[in-house]
């Protein structure tokens, strides 16, 4: 029996392939570089050109590090809409995305009609995995998202304002007609916030575990969640306001007020951090970039400004009139007014906004809240008649980190979650514009030596005080003028003292240095001595 051994040659299919891969390897490697590298041939310095070799080099195993845990960490990529030839993605209807998308994303589109109980204000968990859904009347409902679920149900019979999630989805806050109150997932009511006195709107600072609520008559509290206590209770003094946003960035409180301005707060400090006049007009809406650095602003002037934080300077100005703005996690801004929806888009990355999407809900609808589902192509919209769901391809994080926001996570895994979170819970006084400053030193400043003419002009103030100091008349010849004369020439001596101190110090400390080496050493025992 004889067995035929043949070669295996690879084929051009193999190879093929690993071009392909060492190509997009080297697209991502390109994103995570710095710019162009340095040209290292025209320096004549050897020993810099040395340096900046070893530097070059730790840039680029720093960018293939970071391509390679993209490719296996963040598998799923993002994409947005494209246009085909004169095509807008703005005349794109939501009827057409369904037609194209799989089911369990066209699932994700619906719309809930309740029209006795708006309008409706909207609030997602970080994980996107659960919605609180609050109508003006009192209806108040926790419905678990994945799987179109209604959790629970209940009516408090009296105004709700606002509603927010605390540290996972098993507590809520609402804000009702008097007070605020706490939940859990369940509808059982485990507190009532009467200090917070009738509250307009609700923000909660997860790595702070602060809840901070605005009343009607423009207070600005903070309450530690964990242990009850009241941490701030601030004035802001500038007005009634139902527009607060947190900037998640920095944990700064953003309030914007009638007179045009947006005042940022944190709760050690009575004084705004910032107060910038935005529109000429009452602020409608605000909202933060994911990033922290871009804030959007709303005004009755029927004007959108994005704003850059770290120059306090208009980047760009949008015409429209907006009652609501949210930021989606990969930087979609939407714009809400009436019954009309629009999105706006980023693309080109070059911070210039142009219109990306539109929607209309029924005619009579009016919308009062829009927040975007993290980790999802889905934009939330609280209107007067209930809540709508439309897909906005793009505006969600496509790939999510299980140790910040797990949408599959076990009642374990939130149970660990929940402990870690309150082991790392950062303190009130780290709430500042500028968080990179934690940790840093300040440097000492250097006091500057009082010049020869300084010193005089003291020593001739401390003379003449010394001087008119009132002597007290006393009995039996102690009030004699010689007895007077004395008292003001020991006062001036005693005024004169530290000066001369000063003056002798400085002169014996000239003199020892003046001495030779070998006589230093005696004048060094005749000290200790």
């Amino acid at each position: 029996m004889v067995v035929k051994v043949e070669k295996i040659i690879p084929s051009k299919n193999i190879a093929d392939t690993d071009e392909v891969i060492s190509e997009e390897m080297d697209m991502k490697k390109k994103k995570y570089l710095r710019g162009e590298g340095a040209n290292l041939k025209e320096l004549k310095d050897k020993k810099l050109q040395g340096q900046l070799a070893v530097k070059e080099e730790l840039y680029g195993k720093s960018a293939t590090a970071a391509a390679k845990a993209e490719k296996w960490l963040m598998p799923t990529e993002g994409g947005y809409l494209e246009a085909d030839g004169i095509e807008k993605t703005w005349r794109i209807k939501q009827d057409t995305i369904a037609s194209e998308v799989d089911i369990l994303s066209s699932r994700k589109q619906f719309d809930i009609v309740l029209p006795d109980f708006g309008p409706y204000t909207l609030e997602f968990t970080p994980s996107g995995r659960y919605m609180a859904a609050a109508g003006r009347k009192g209806h108040i409902a926790i419905v678990d998202m994945q799987n179109m679920k209604a959790i629970k149900e209940l009516q408090v019979r009296e105004t709700v304002r606002d509603v927010v999630f605390l540290h996972n989805e098993l507590f809520f806050a609402a804000a009702q007609k008097k007070y605020p109150y706490i939940y859990n997932r369940d509808g059982t009511e485990l507190h009532c916030l009467k200090e917070h006195g009738a509250v307009l709107k609700l923000q909660f600072l997860r790595n702070h575990f602060l809840l901070a609520s605005i009343n009607k008559f423009g207070q600005l509290r903070y309450q530690d969640v964990t242990t009850g206590q009241m941490v701030a209770n601030i004035r802001t003094g500038l007005g009634r306001t139902d527009v607060m946003e947190v900037n998640p960035f920095n944990g700064v409180v953003a309030v914007g007020h009638s007179g045009g301005t947006v005042s940022m707060w944190k709760p050690t400090s009575a004084a705004p951090l910032v107060k910038m006049l935005c529109h000429p007009g009452p602020i409608t809406a605000l909202a933060f970039h994911p990033n922290g650095h871009l804030m959007a602003t709303a005004g009755m002037e029927r004007k959108i400004k994005i704003w850059d934080l770290r120059k306090f300077e208009v980047l760009q100005t949008l015409p429209g009139h907006s009652k609501a703005l949210d930021f989606s996690q990969k930087g979609l801004l939407a714009t809400a007014t009436g019954s009309f929806v629009q999105v706006f888009g980023d693309l080109s990355g070059s911070q210039n906004y142009s219109r990306y999407m539109t929607h209309s809900v029924a005619k009579g609808y009016q919308v009062k809240k829009v927040t975007f589902r993290p980790y999802e192509d889905v934009l939330g919209i609280g209107h007067s008649m209930g809540w709508s769901s439309i897909l906005i391809p793009g505006s969600g994080e496509p790939n999510f980190d299980s140790w910040v926001a797990n949408p599959f996570e076990t009642s374990k895994q939130r149970r660990e979650k929940e402990v870690r979170s309150l082991l790392e819970k950062l303190p009130p006084e780290s709430i500042m514009l500028d968080p990179t400053k934690i940790g840093s030193v300040r440097p000492e400043r250097k006091k500057e030596k009082p010049t020869k003419e300084d010193i005089e002009a003291q020593m001739e103030a401390a003379i003449e005080a010394a001087k008119n100091i009132p002597m007290k008349k006393k009995t039996k010849g102690r009030s004699k003028p010689s007895k007077i004369a004395k008292k003001k020439q020991e006062a001036v001596e005693k005024a004169k003292k530290p000066f001369m101190e000063q003056h002798t110090n400085k002169r014996k400390l000239t003199e020892e240095t003046h001495l030779p080496k070998s006589l230093e050493r005696f004048v060094r025992k005749k000290t200790a001595a």
